[in-house]
Order: C-alpha cells, then sequence, then structure tokens
C-alpha cells in the first residue's frame, strides 16, 4: 500500500492535479487525496503545495524525488519479476523520442508487441534529447531515441542523420547547393532551445561559430514557420524535413554534420523495458 502511495505521489506531481492523478490510477480525488495526506503524516511535512491550478512538489518533496523514484522502480521490477516466474509478462514501458518522425514506426512495434504480450503498457514522451537524457536518469522513461550524448546509460547506434539548414524559398543561400556555417554568425538566426545542449549548440561550438540570434523559440513545428515567413535561417535533422510540406528549403551544411542517433537504454531496465526491446531489435534495421 505504501509503494502505491508513492506511485500516486508521482503521478500527482507529473499530471500536475490530485483528481487527473486518480483517474490514470483508478482512484477517486478523496481517495488520492487521503494516500498523500497519510505520506505527510509519515514524513511529518507537506509533499504537495496544492494551488488552484493544480499541485507541485514542495522543497522538501524534490529532495526526496530521486529516493522515491528509485523506491517505486524497485517496487516495479519486483513485482514484473515475480510475474514473469508465475508465467505472465506485465508492467510499463516508457520510451522517450527526440524525433517525431518516428512515431509511427515505434507506434508500429508497439502495437505488434502488444499482440504478443498484451499485458505490458507501452508510454511515451516527447522531448528533446538532453531533456529525455534527464528523464532517463530520473526512472522517468526506460529507454529514449535521441541523439548521442556521453553518459554512463546504455548505447544501442540505430542511424546517422545530417544536420541541414532551414533556408526561406526567396533567400539568396536557397540558391547554393551548401549553406556554410559561417552564414550563421550574419543572416538572422531562429534559435531553439536556448541555453540547451542541443546539435546545433555543439556545432556551433565545435567551430567557434556565434550565431546571430534574432528569435529563441522552445518549437521545431514555430522554428518551420518563421523560416517559411522569412523572418531568418535555422538548423534542424534532416529527419525532421519530412514532417513539412510547406514552403522551407532544407540543404546540406558546408562541412557537412552528421548526428548519431540512438536508443539509450537504463542500465538496470525492468524486465517489461527489456522484454519490449529484445522485442524490437529485429525492427532496427528498418532505420538502419
Amino acid at each position: 500500500m505504501e509503494l502505491e502511495r508513492y506511485r500516486a505521489l508521482l503521478c500527482a506531481i507529473e499530471k500536475g492535479s490530485l483528481s487527473a492523478a486518480g483517474e490514470e490510477l483508478g482512484y477517486t480525488p478523496s481517495g488520492i487525496s487521503r494516500m498523500m495526506a497519510a505520506l505527510e503524516a509519515e514524513h511529518g511535512f507537506a509533499l504537495l503545495l496544492r494551488r488552484r491550478d493544480g499541485v507541485v512538489p514542495t522543497a522538501e518533496c524534490r529532495q526526496m524525488l530521486p529516493a522515491i523514484r528509485e523506491l517505486v522502480f524497485a517496487g516495479d521490477k519486483l513485482g514484473q519479476f515475480s510475474a514473469q516466474i508465475r508465467g505472465a509478462d506485465t508492467g510499463t514501458v516508457t520510451i522517450g523520442l527526440a524525433y517525431h518522425t518516428w512515431y509511427s514506426w515505434l507506434s508500429g512495434v508497439a502495437e505488434d508487441f502488444r499482440k504478443e504480450y498484451p499485458g505490458i503498457q507501452i508510454r511515451y514522451s516527447s522531448a528533446y534529447s538532453m531533456e529525455l537524457l534527464r528523464q532517463l536518469g530520473a526512472r522517468e522513461v526506460d529507454m529514449c531515441i535521441i541523439s548521442r550524448r556521453g553518459g554512463d546509460h546504455g548505447w544501442i547506434p540505430l542511424c546517422h542523420d545530417p544536420l541541414m539548414a532551414m533556408i526561406p524559398p526567396q533567400h539568396p543561400l536557397s540558391k547554393v547547393e551548401r549553406v556554410p556555417l559561417s552564414a550563421f554568425e550574419t543572416e538572422p538566426f531562429i534559435e531553439m532551445y536556448s541555453g540547451i545542449e542541443t546539435d546545433n549548440a555543439n556545432v556551433f561550438a565545435q567551430y567557434g561559430i556565434c550565431p546571430n540570434i534574432s528569435y529563441t523559440i522552445a518549437d521545431v513545428h514555430a522554428a518551420y514557420s518563421m523560416v517559411e515567413a522569412g523572418l531568418g535561417i535555422s538548423m534542424n535533422n534532416a529527419l525532421n524535413s519530412r514532417l513539412w510540406a510547406g514552403n522551407v528549403k532544407f540543404l546540406p551544411l558546408d562541412p557537412p554534420q552528421m548526428v548519431e542517433i540512438g536508443i539509450a537504454t537504463d542500465p538496470a531496465m525492468s524486465p517489461a523495458a527489456k522484454r519490449f526491446l529484445d522485442f524490437a531489435r529485429p525492427y532496427f534495421q528498418e532505420l538502419r
């Protein structure tokens, strides 16, 4: 029961609402409230701040979150091992994805997997690579498809993908075969995820490029629309160019820049996550 209380606490933080957590886990709002009250009484301090727009963790709760996630992860892992011994497969696998163009592929794999293992649920998380890597370290996802980063996680390479310049259709650079990196120092640059270690930022740092940042946004769709409107140039993975049907030119960079994309995994992954990864391996060739 105590493990379920901690699971409810994590769900309430993720959803930002006690009622939403109750709906997700199958409890009434009053039932979730009683569980939170019991946890707070046990620890002797508040774990959640109740606000008009929902709930957020207190400073004390944030200090405990890594240990709480480890506890819930260990409990779930134990339950999955027990189910396997009984001849059943249960659990939830959360997969992070940094490339929207691969959702259809991943959904196809998940659909085939669920036919064979109906007791295992699949969930998705979408974010940029560094955020998904943080989620992996915090046990919020079991694995994630990202561009390669350093760290203690496992790594399964899938493919290499070039970074491309995003150019307005009437821009003079739209006529060149390759866009020199130096152009980003002079042309108005639309930056995505400012201050984050992105593939773009890594390339600029490697070549000592100081981009002429004119706009900062946190949405690739917005960047595409702004480039299409002629507000500046930007840079993104070639993979993402498949998402757009509008009027933007994607051109290779000079010198060319390649990004390794793969699956980052938790070295201590749960039995359910390992089951999914083993099942998905034959599908990897489609991406390579």
